[in-house]
Parts: C-alpha cells; sequence; structure tokens
C-alpha cells in the first residue's frame, strides 16, 4: 500500500489482456480487480483501450468497463484511452460520457483516438449501418463531442431555418474532460490548435514522441479549459522483486507484439512457460530485444529510477504505465498477480522519499 504522494503522478492503461486458458469474462474480471487496487494505491488515472476482434485483448468498450470501474471505485479518475472515433457516432459518444460523468462527477476522461483500433474487416462491420465519422472530419467531430458535453449543448440549423438544441444529457452539471491520442503528428498538431490535453502513444509506437511532443507544445493555442498545454508519458512496465523475474513476466507480452508487427497469427497470451518453450526466429527475437531496451522492466528502486528520470527528460509530471506483465501456469485465471506486482512495487517505490529529496528537506 503507497503511504506517500507518487511522484511522479502515475497512472495505468489496460487493454484488459486475455491469457491462454483464460476466458472473456475472467479476464475481465482480473482487470476490474485491478481498478480496485490502482485506486487504493494512489494512482491518478486508469484508462481502457479500445480494440476490436483480437485474440488476447479484451479491451472493446471502454464505456462499459468505465461504468464498472466507477462503481468499484472511490478516487481515481476513469478514462478511455481511447475511444476510436471512426467507428462511433459522435452523439453516440457524448452521450455515452454524459452519463459516466453524472455517475462519477470530476472522474471521467474521454481519450479520444483517430485509428480504427482493428482490421479494414472489423472497421466495415463497426460502421456497417453506414459511414459513423469520415475521418476526414474529425476534428468536426471533436468539436461537435466538446459541444454536445456542454451543459447548454449544441445548436443545429435544419433545412427549414429552425434551430434545433441538442444535448448529451438534460442537465449536466459539469462534463469529462477531453484528450486527444496519437501516435503521429496529426494529433499532436490538431490537440495544440484545438487548445486539449494530448497523449502520445509512446507504449506502442516510441518513434516520434519528441518531435510529435515539441509540435503540441510549441503551437499550443489556450482554451478557456486548459489555458497551458498538458500531456503524459506512456510506458509498458513489468516491476518484480528481481530482474530475472521481470524479464521472465515481459515475455509474453513481448513475444505477442514481435508476432503482432511482423503480420503473423496471433493468439490468447502466452504463459511465461509457453513463452519460454519455444524461440521465436532471429527476426522476431531482435524484436524483442528492441522493444525491451525501450520497455521498463526491472527491480522496484530502478523502475522508479527511469520513471523519474523519462518523466525529468520529457517535462511531464505524470506517466501512464501499461502493466504487461505476464503470469505462470499455475496463477489464478480470475486473477493478475503479475499485473498486480507491478503497480504495488512500482507505487511502493515512487512514493518513497528520493536521496535528493531528504536532502533539500528543511
Amino acid at each position: 500500500m503507497s503511504t506517500s504522494p507518487l511522484r511522479p503522478a502515475l497512472s495505468v492503461l489496460d487493454l484488459v489482456p486475455v491469457r491462454s486458458g483464460q476466458s472473456s469474462g475472467q479476464a475481465v474480471a482480473s482487470s476490474l480487480e485491478l481498478v480496485q487496487l490502482a485506486d487504493r494505491l494512489g494512482y491518478e488515472r486508469y484508462w481502457f483501450a479500445e480494440h476490436h476482434n483480437m485474440p488476447a485483448v479484451a479491451a472493446s468498450t471502454p464505456p462499459v468497463m468505465i461504468a464498472a470501474a466507477t462503481a468499484r471505485t472511490s478516487r481515481i479518475r476513469v478514462g478511455s484511452g481511447g475511444v476510436m472515433l471512426p467507428n462511433h457516432a459522435p452523439l453516440v459518444v457524448a452521450e455515452q460520457f454524459a452519463v459516466l460523468e453524472a455517475m462519477a462527477p470530476g472522474r471521467i476522461d474521454l481519450g479520444i483516438g483517430r485509428a480504427p483500433g482493428s482490421d479494414p474487416v472489423i472497421s466495415a462491420l463497426l460502421r456497417s449501418s453506414g459511414p459513423t465519422a469520415d475521418v476526414e472530419r474529425f476534428p468536426d467531430h471533436v468539436q461537435d463531442i466538446r459541444a454536445l458535453l456542454r451543459a447548454d449543448g449544441a445548436s443545429l440549423r435544419l433545412a427549414s431555418g429552425e434551430t434545433y438544441a441538442v444535448r448529451a444529457t438534460p442537465a449536466a452539471t459539469g462534463m469529462p474532460t477531453v484528450w486527444l491520442l496519437g501516435s503521429s503528428d496529426y494529433s499532436a498538431r490538431l490537440a495544440a490548435e484545438l487548445g486539449l490535453p494530448y497523449v502520445f502513444a509512446n507504449h506502442f509506437s516510441g518513434a516520434g514522441m519528441d518531435q510529435a511532443l515539441g509540435l503540441y507544445r510549441d503551437g499550443y493555442r489556450p482554451s478557456s479549459e486548459h489555458p497551458e498545454p498538458r500531456t503524459f508519458l506512456t510506458l509498458n512496465a513489468v516491476v518484480a522483486p528481481t530482474d530475472d523475474e521481470a524479464n521472465a513476466r515481459a515475455l509474453p507480452q513481448l513475444r505477442s507484439m514481435a508476432r503482432l508487427r511482423s503480420g503473423r497469427p496471433m493468439g490468447p497470451l502466452e504463459t511465461i512457460e509457453e513463452a519460454t518453450a519455444e524461440p521465436l526466429d532471429a527476426l522476431g527475437q531482435q524484436m524483442i530485444e528492441d522493444m525491451r531496451n525501450r520497455w521498463l522492466i526491472g527491480t522496484p528502486d530502478a523502475a522508479a529510477a527511469e520513471v523519474r528520470r523519462l518523466a525529468d527528460r520529457h517535462g511531464v509530471e505524470e506517466v501512464m504505465v501499461v502493466p504487461v506483465s505476464g503470469s505462470y501456469d499455475g496463477e489464478p485465471l480470475d486473477a493478475t498477480p503479475g499485473r498486480a506486482q507491478t503497480l504495488e512495487l512500482l507505487a511502493a517505490a515512487a512514493g518513497q522519499p528520493w536521496p535528493a529529496d531528504v536532502a533539500t528537506a528543511p
């Protein structure tokens, strides 16, 4: 249990991973247990991703997971990382998050992304009743959502010339914080132009983060809600008592990402024993080593030191970790001990005074 403020602030991004032999229900139960733990440990926010038709990921409906999480927590901010807007009508997104804000006032984040979150076949199925959000109109639809979420809502001018009022909910007393998410310069520039908080998907892409953050900060236009630019880092993380255990628990997700990036067939996340039984080929192993060097894998003090170093280097006061720790064969299917261990150990180390803090204390 963390007893000191986490510095920098720590948050969580959850893809609701599904491991070998685990049902969707067990994976969801594991994640809901994990968000309760993050709430107790002092984490700042907990976001659920949106991905579709992936055998190792059960995060397809962020609003449903957010609703369940808010009912089980009392303090932590909960949100989407993110809602993939091309898959949804802007009014539906606004209505969902207006209700979530009413359920948990002041605790809801609406992270919005421009990617589809799956392949072209699934994208077509998601839009089978007609295009819901033309990617080219993404900036307009972001603005539509912001307007619909406000207490006074938005106004439409009908063909007859009449004005028609639209609100996401009849009597809003607050609105979620809207964030733009991305892995390219596009979202960084748009967030700066609209005066919105922005997050670069460093946990997935990595390349181009410095450039994207620079474009965002340099081009930022203050808005009434956000007079200053606001951003944080995302980072894949596995923390364990020893380096050997941390590296072992990181292997299943590393192998899964190597398969994804090389276009190989995907399956449920391997257990640690399955991941060590059959090495990948030379290309897969090289991908794993490249990713390992960018991920946060290690013991608590070393991990906390690296988090602080990265936060200082990139000028942020918050780091969002994706706990990607794998499971051993004998660990329960309805829990996620490795991911829980990552959050517990990192929070404990991040909450401890650093030598420099002690030296400057009065």
